[in-house]
C-alpha cells in the first residue's frame, strides 16, 4: 500500500513538473498563436535576474542586482526595479543586441554600456541553494552519529548513509586505496553537489528551475577543481611519466611526440568531464521542452482541437523523459565522481618495483 501511495505521489509531482513547463511556454509566448521554439528553449535554459513563479508569469521573485556605474560607484537594488523594460538609476535589461537579457547602463549618447556585474542571478542563487542543501545533508548525518553513536539511522538519514557508503566503499576506496580518506571528502562533496543541482534543475517551482549543470560555466568550474587537485597533488613519478615516459627513445627524442600526447591528455580529461555533464543534462532539459512545445506547435498549425489531442501524448512523453532525467541525474553525478577518482588516482603513481631476479639467473 505504501509503495502504491509513493508511486501515485511521484506521478503527481512529475505531472505538475510537466504542466509547469507547458504553462511556462504558454504564458511566455502568447498561447497557441505565437510559438517560437528556439526563443522559448533558450529562455528556459538561460540565466535571468529573477526567479519565475509558476502559474503566475507576470510575477517574479526578485534577486539582488549589483552593478558598477561607468566611472562611478556601485549600485545595489532588486531586479523588480527593471521588470517589463523599466529603467532604474540609468540601468535596464537589454532587449536584443550583443547584451540581450543582460543589465546595461544607458549612456547620455543613447548607447549601451555593459558594466561590471556581480548580480545574484537565478543560476548563482541556485548554486548557493544547492550548496546549502548539501551542507544540511552532511550535517544531518554527522549530527546523527554524534548524538546516537553507531546506532543505525532511519528514514532520510539512512538513505543518505546508504548513498555515501555506496559511493565511498564501492567506488572511491577500491580505486584510491590508501589515498581514499584524503580525497574522499572532495569526491563525495562533488557527487552530492552535482546530484542536488541536477535534481533541482528538473523542477519548475522555487527553489528549482535553474539550469545549473546544463550551464557550461558551472561544469567548467567543477572540472577545473578536479584538474587542479589532479595536477597539484601528482607525484614526481606522475610528472616523470609525463615528460620522459617509458617508451622507445625514438618516440620521445629528438621529436617529443609522446610528451606532446601526454601533455595534451592533461587538458582533455577535464574537458571530457565538463562536456559530458553539460551535454547530458542540457539534452535532457531540451527534450522535455520540445515534447511540451509540440502541444503549441500542433495547436498553432492545426487548431486548438489538435493541440488538445497532442496534450495527452506530449505530457506522457514528458513524464517519461522526466523519469529518465531523474535517473540520468544520479548517473551523471556518479560518472563525474568515478572519472574524477580515476584521474586523481592516476596522478599518484609510484616507481615501479623491480621484480626479484632468481639467483640462478644472476649466476
Amino acid at each position: 500500500m505504501k509503495k502504491a501511495i509513493t508511486a501515485i505521489i511521484a506521478v503527481v509531482i512529475l505531472a505538475l513538473m510537466a504542466w509547469g513547463y507547458a504553462d511556462a511556454a504558454r504564458h511566455s509566448h502568447g498561447g497557441l498563436t505565437e510559438v517560437n521554439p528556439q526563443e522559448i528553449i533558450f529562455e528556459h535554459l538561460g540565466d535571468t535576474y529573477g526567479w519565475e513563479v509558476p502559474f503566475s508569469h507576470s510575477k517574479r521573485i526578485p534577486l539582488p542586482i549589483i552593478v558598477k556605474e561607468k566611472g562611478g560607484p556601485w549600485h545595489v537594488f532588486m531586479s523588480s526595479r527593471l521588470e517589463n523594460g523599466s529603467e532604474y538609476q540609468g540601468f535596464k535589461i537589454a532587449e536584443g543586441g550583443d547584451y540581450n537579457n543582460k543589465v546595461v547602463q544607458m549612456l547620455p549618447d543613447g548607447s549601451e554600456y555593459r558594466p561590471w556585474d556581480l548580480s545574484i542571478t537565478k543560476n548563482v542563487a541556485g548554486i548557493l541553494i544547492s550548496a546549502l542543501l548539501v551542507l544540511l545533508m552532511i550535517f544531518k548525518v554527522r549530527n546523527w552519529y554524534r548524538k546516537n553513536g553507531m546506532k543505525a539511522p532511519r528514514r532520510f538519514t539512512a538513505a543518505l548513509e546508504l548513498v555515501v557508503d555506496f559511493v565511498y566503499t564501492d567506488t572511491i576506496r577500491p580505486i584510491m586505496g590508501k589515498e581514499a580518506p584524503k580525497y574522499g571528502p572532495y569526491l563525495l562533496t562533488a557527487f552530492f553537489f552535482i546530484l542536488t543541482m541536477n535534481l533541482l534543475g528538473l523542477t519548475v517551482i522555487f527553489p528549482g528551475g535553474a539550469n545549473l549543470t546544463g550551464n557550461l560555466a558551472v561544469t567548467a568550474v567543477l572540472a577545473l577543481a578536479t584538474f587542479l587537485i589532479t595536477n597539484f597533488t601528482g607525484t614526481k613519478h606522475y610528472w616523470k611519466e609525463m615528460f620522459w615516459p617509458e617508451v622507445p627513445t625514438a618516440l620521445k627524442c629528438p621529436v617529443p611526440m609522446m610528451q606532446i600526447i601526454e601533455l595534451f591528455g592533461i587538458f582533455t580529461k577535464p574537458v571530457a568531464l565538463m562536456i559530458r555533464l553539460f551535454a547530458n543534462m542540457l539534452g535532457g532539459h531540451m527534450v522535455v521542452i520540445v515534447f511540451i512545445l509540440l502541444i503549441f506547435i500542433f495547436g498553432s498549425m492545426f487548431g486548438v482541437a489538435v493541440g488538445a489531442g497532442m496534450t495527452v501524448l506530449s505530457l506522457a512523453m514528458s513524464l517519461f523523459m522526466l523519469l529518465l532525467d531523474t535517473l540520468v541525474s544520479f548517473i551523471q553525478a556518479y560518472v563525474f565522481t568515478i572519472l574524477s577518482t580515476m584521474f586523481i588516482s592516476m596522478a599518484h603513481v609510484h616507481a615501479h618495483h623491480q621484480e626479484a631476479v632468481p639467483e640462478e639467473v644472476k649466476d
